[in-house]
């Protein structure tokens, strides 16, 4: 037992060995056989043409292909595979067959949630290396199916009182074997005649539902129908479309009552007229249709009962007819008073007056026989046919061979009786003319034929021309010229069109539509021509609208004609004059003279003619400045001096010549510019006859005195220079006076005493030539002041004295040690110059800002600006003091 169960533990070793060593010497471990299927998955769309690849199985399985004996690759179901693809038994790949796949066909119940699947048992060989690998193929859907209609023509009925915004269901919805956002995603119309609207709803399951809408009352007797194309569009890119004809049928309703076509009727009857023998036909017209329109004719009450007797009248034909004998000798006149009756109307009254004619009667008899249609003796013929077409043959019977029959034609019209070629007793009826239904609808024709006898046979025929949309609507006017005022009220009421088409029926009736050159604001009404326009019109922005309005009929072929709408919008006084700008500055240089001109102001209205009319006015400051109303040129009427009056602000009104009439305002500023016509005025010394001691001891370098002026101008007109251009006593160049401060100054020691004179030269910087005052300043040299009365004799003493020609500063420079003082002055001044030209304007421009902010103020301490700063307080002291001394002297 020991060696038994030995043995077979050494012998289930060995198969476990034999397993290893397979494990690593083969592709596939010893339990291939014995695995689970794999599965494999792909995708591909549908339609996909021959050879197109579809996956690799033995790449996908990782198998490998360098094995041997190499891997095999089977489909066991052969027919099924083959139909829709190819397997490359060596390298497992898998391609598209000759026949494509359509997702429709290979699964036709499938639905959006399940997916189209083609499952394939691929068997991995040899046995080896066996496997069974389950290939599942999901087919994907493309857009390749368009919406179809089940029907190619839908017909639906809608009642011609349907309310508005009614709904009608379109049954036959189209269907789309694609699925998702392929399928059926929208409806719409081609034409919907501004009548109709498509809506679409959705129920529980997805399917779409077209609803028919009615948007716009309905007429069937205006139209009994509309045929326009119902669309089916998917969600494809891009959309594939399905049509079908949608036929909408309006149907009946009671709502119009009989109306007779001729409400009298003359008939002339011979006495010798047959028995059942067609007088006349009665027309009643109902616009209905069905039992709406069914119209019965019957006698009044008034009609005798034995006249009723004699004259059959058929109820429903309106057919009147000889039911007996006439007695010519009792009656000449009969008067029928006829009832057309239509269900819940009122009836219709038509007379029927028949004339009795005594005749000769004989056997003979004209026997007619119809080429044209004909009912009940009257014969029918299309307005549209030729000259010489035929009506009718009559034959002339019972006559003796021997006898001889003229027969002729009594009546009016275009038509001729005439034997036919050479036929005895026949006699052809036809026209000699073409027929206008629109001048004649029908003829009365007698048909006489008279023997040798004179036996006289008579044969009534009536004769209605049928019409044919022979005749275009035509326009009362062909240009039709409106006028509008602007700002109208929306949906206001132009004109109403006319035009008249003489065909009858719907040939003659008359739509208006406007032509495609007519601009959207515009809208006519279809049936009564009333145009309108939808906004308020502006004559600003387009003062003419040119554009076609049609006129077409309802016949086969529709014919139309055109009229030219011309659309004038006239002007109102709707905007106000607008200056160009919203105020005005004008910068005008003092003295100008009076009259200039100072400026223009511009000034436009939108408004045409006399809404357009702008005139201008001052509202305040019209006693200094005028305006030139035609040019907007502002004026003053006198010079202007800035030195008074710096700044002006004038308000400017502009009203138009509408009524009423509208204004803006305006504010126009005038700066003046300084001009240099004021001299400087020399506030110190006071007078030309002042002195002031000065002592011998003085040490050169000390301040004397000084010059002070002040200038009424500004900026550089009002930038003062000091200079001595005379100077009489002592040594020259013992005194210098600063340029800018008017500060004299002792240069040399004083060895002389007695009177120093200096001219002082006051002058501005003003352009183009300054201004200048003079003041002469005398110096005292001594110890005290002894004589005055001799001082004033020397001062009065008209001895010349020396004139320096060269100017202040170059004086300066070549007098002694001093120059070399004054000489770093000159680039200063100079550069002072040049900047305060070029701040020249920007000076003015801040001034007269100012000047305007602080007028009133301004003015109130005129007097106090005119004085210098420091004039005031300690520098007012130090002047009175010299004016003490000079006193005291």
């Amino acid at each position: 037992m020991f060696n038994s169960r030995h043995q077979s533990l050494s012998k289930r070793g060995r198969i476990w060995g034999l397993c290893i060593l397979l494990l690593y010497t083969t592709p596939l471990s010893c339990f291939a056989n014995f695995s689970q299927a794999k599965e494999l998955i792909y995708k591909i769309k549908e339609g996909l043409p021959r050879g197109t690849f579809i996956g690799a199985i033995g790449v996908d399985l990782n198998l490998d292909f360098t094995v041997e004996p190499p891997f095999l690759f089977n489909l066991p179901q052969k027919k099924v595979s083959e139909q829709y693809v190819n397997l490359n038994n060596t390298t497992g790949e898998l391609y598209t067959s000759a026949t494509e796949i359509d997702r429709e066909t290979l699964c036709p119940d499938n639905s959006e949630g399940q997916g189209c699947v083609l499952s394939l048992d691929v068997f991995v060989l040899p046995q080896q290396y066996f496997q069974l690998v389950k290939v599942k193929i999901f087919i994907e859907d493309v857009n390749d199916n368009r919406p179809k209609f089940p029907v190619d023509e839908i017909c639906m009925s809608v009642p011609e009182n349907a309310p508005v915004n009614a709904r009608y269901a379109v049954e036959q919805s189209a269907v789309d074997p694609d699925l998702g956002p392929h399928g059926v995603q929208t409806y719409w119309l081609v034409n919907d005649f501004s009548v109709f609207t498509l809506d679409v709803e959705e129920n529980e399951g997805g399917e779409l539902t077209p609803f028919l809408i009615v948007t716009e009352t309905l007429d069937r007797e205006t139209q009994a129908e509309y045929i326009t194309d119902i669309i089916a569009e998917d969600g494809g890119i891009p959309p594939l479309l399905g049509a079908a004809t949608l036929k909408i049928v309006i149907t009946d309703v009671n709502d119009n009552c009989p109306q007779f076509t001729e409400s009298q009727i003359n008939v002339t009857l011979h006495g010798n007229t047959t028995k059942g023998a067609h007088l006349a036909r009665l027309h009643a017209f109902d616009p209905d249709l069905g039992a709406n329109a069914q119209i019965s004719y019957a006698y009044s009450e008034r009609v005798p009962r034995d006249t009723r007797s004699l004259f059959h009248l058929d109820r429903i034909t309106g057919v009147i007819k000889l039911a007996g004998k006439i007695d010519t000798g009792t009656a000449t006149f009969y008067k029928l008073t006829v009832l057309a009756n239509g269900p819940g109307c009122i009836p219709a009254v038509a007379i029927v007056t028949v004339h009795i004619i005594k005749v000769v009667t004989g056997p003979p008899a004209v026997i007619p026989r119809y080429i044209a249609p004909e009912k009940d003796g009257v014969v029918t013929i299309k307005e549209s046919e030729s000259a010489f077409s035929p009506i009718a043959f009559f034959t002339v019977k019972n006559i003796d061979i021997n006898q001889r029959v003229d027969c002729h034609l009594e009546g009016l019209g275009p038509f001729r009786l005439v034997p036919y070629q050479l036929f005895k007793n026949e006699f052809l009826l036809e026209t000699t003319e073409s027929l206008d239904y629109e001048k004649t609808q029908e003829y009365e024709l007698i048909v006489v034929a008279k023997n040798t006898k004179g036996l006289v046979i008579k044969t009534f025929l009536k004769v209605q021309i049928l019409d044919e949309n022979d005749n275009a609507p035509v326009f009362q006017q062909s240009l039709v010229e409106i006028s509008v005022e602007e700002n109208n009220p929306p949906n206001t009421f132009l004109t109403q069109l006319q035009a008249s088409d003489q065909d009858s029926e719907g040939r003659g009736e008359v739509i208006y539509l406007l032509g495609g050159d007519a601009p959207g604001i515009f809208v006519v009404d279809r049936v009564t021509g009333v145009l309108t326009v939808a906004t308020s019109l502006d004559r600003e922005e387009k003062e003419t609208y040119r554009f076609i309005v049609r006129a077409v009929d309802q016949g086969t072929p529709r014919r139309e004609s055109i009229a030219t709408v011309v659309v004038t919008v006239q002007d109102r006084n709707d905007n106000s004059p607008r200056f160009i700008n919203k105020d005005f500055t004008f910068f005008v240089p003092e003295n100008f003279p009076g009259y200039g001109e100072i400026g223009v102001l511009s000034v436009t209205d939108a408004d045409a003619g006399e809404n357009g009319w702008v005139a201008l006015s001052i509202l305040n400051g019209s006693d200094i400045f005028m305006i030139d109303t035609g040019r907007g040129a502002l004026r003053a009427k006198t010079s202007l001096d800035r030195e008074q009056q710096g700044t002006y602000q004038l308000w400017i009104e502009a009203v138009d010549g509408g009524e009423p009439a509208l204004s803006s305002v305006t504010m126009v500023t005038v700066l003046l510019l300084d001009v240099n016509d004021n001299p400087p005025i020399v506030l110190f010394p006071q007078s030309n006859q002042s002195y002031l001691l000065v002592l011998p001891s003085t040490v050169p370098g000390t301040s004397i005195t000084e010059v002070y002026a002040v200038d009424k101008d500004t900026g550089m007109n009002a930038v003062i220079a000091y200079s001595i251009i005379k100077r009489k006593g002592g040594e020259p160049g013992s005194f210098a006076i600063d340029p800018e401060t008017g500060n004299i100054t002792l240069k040399r020691e004083l060895s002389n005493r007695g009177l120093y004179s200096l001219l002082v030269k006051v002058s501005d910087h003003g352009q183009p030539e300054p201004l200048y005052s003079t003041v002469m300043v005398n110096f005292f040299v001594n110890e005290t002041v002894s004589n005055e009365s001799y001082i004033q004799s020397l001062l009065t003493r008209e001895a010349d004295i020396e004139v320096e020609e060269r100017p202040w500063y170059i004086g300066q420079m070549a007098e002694g040690p001093e120059r070399y003082d004054l000489f770093p002055c000159q680039p200063v001044l100079i550069a002072l110059s040049v900047t305060c030209l070029g701040l020249f304007f920007l000076v003015v421009m801040l001034t007269s800002y100012i000047c305007c902010k602080r007028f009133k103020k301004n003015r109130k301490k005129r007097s106090e600006v005119e004085i210098p700063l420091k004039m005031k307080n300690d520098s007012m002291q130090v002047v009175n003091r010299k004016l003490r001394q000079i006193s005291n002297i």
